[in-house]
């Protein structure tokens, strides 16, 4: 499998829906590699999915170069999108581009994500200029989810329709390859799909976008809480759950381990051990 570039992905508007998964260390990495994922979000998701925090705003720079770096290696041959984190790109333009540098210098990831619109241009365009792919983030935006009263569904009223498009075409002309819009009526991610020549992909902003993303976690059933919009595909922690009340039953009860779970000596040299 060969690893898509900016241009395979542009390309793929309007001719095949794009797939995208969060991973966050070597399994899922290599699962969705595997799987045949056209790109992987290294998502500040991990505040939540790795390190069980309320929200996203805890990752610092150093915790996603970590996470990329791994991802990146064990999924060498798919498209790699690193989260930039809260505070790591909004202070200043320099700021941003320091911060994406690092990424880039130190992960193998071939692409950042930054999430906000009008106010971002300068970091977004600063960043492209300077030849470094950059995925737009409209819509509910995690990090600012306390501005926003929330984790909620955002673009409901004309008004807030209107500023979403206004945006995301704002964000195209600054030099995003791509933006996802997250949490966002169907009907709106659809005409701000039809309106931009680049990818739009959706996390919960419905089937009309040019691509989905999905938490890795959410959508495998390891999740406690899920947005409504995630469909679960699988629901491994009910089964990682009675595998290990299984494990424990076995061990109380002498069935774990078995003689195949056990390393054997020849009876020979069972007949020189001096302490049998």
């Amino acid at each position: 499998m060969s690893k898509k570039t900016i241009l395979n992905i542009k390309e793929c508007k309007n001719t095949k829906k794009l797939t995208m998964i969060t991973a966050y260390d070597a399994t899922s990495a290599k699962i969705a590699e595997k799987a045949g994922i056209d790109m992987i979000l290294v998502g500040d998701s991990l505040g939540m999915t790795m390190q069980g925090n309320d929200d996203t705003n805890g990752v610092t720079l150093g915790d996603m170069i970590y996470h990329t770096k791994i991802v990146s290696k064990n999924a060498p041959n798919t498209f790699i999108v690193a989260d930039m984190p809260f505070m790591s790109y909004e202070i200043s333009v320099s700021q941003a581009l320091e911060s994406a540098a690092e990424i880039f210098r130190k992960t193998g990831a071939r692409a950042v994500k930054l999430e906000g619109g009008e106010t971002m241009l300068p970091q977004i365009k600063a960043l492209t200029d300077a030849g470094i792919p950059v995925m737009g983030h409209l819509g509910l935006t995690p990090q600012r989810a306390a501005m926003l009263g929330g984790f909620k569904a955002q673009a409901r009223t004309a008004k807030g329709a209107e500023k979403l498009l206004e945006e995301a075409l704002m964000l195209e002309e600054a030099g995003c390859f791509a933006v996802v819009l997250e949490a966002v009526p169907y009907k709106i991610a659809e005409i701000i799909t039809k309106k931009l020549s680049i990818p739009t992909i959706s996390c919960g902003a419905g089937k009309y976008c040019d691509g989905q993303v999905l938490v890795f976690h959410d959508m495998l059933g390891l999740s406690d809480i899920a947005p409504r919009f995630v469909k679960k595909y699988a629901d491994l922690g009910e089964q990682a759950v009675q595998a290990v009340q299984s494990y424990i039953r076995e061990v109380e009860q002498g069935e774990f381990p078995a003689l195949e779970h056990s390393f054997n000596i020849s009876d020979e040299e069972w007949e020189k051990f001096s302490h049998k």
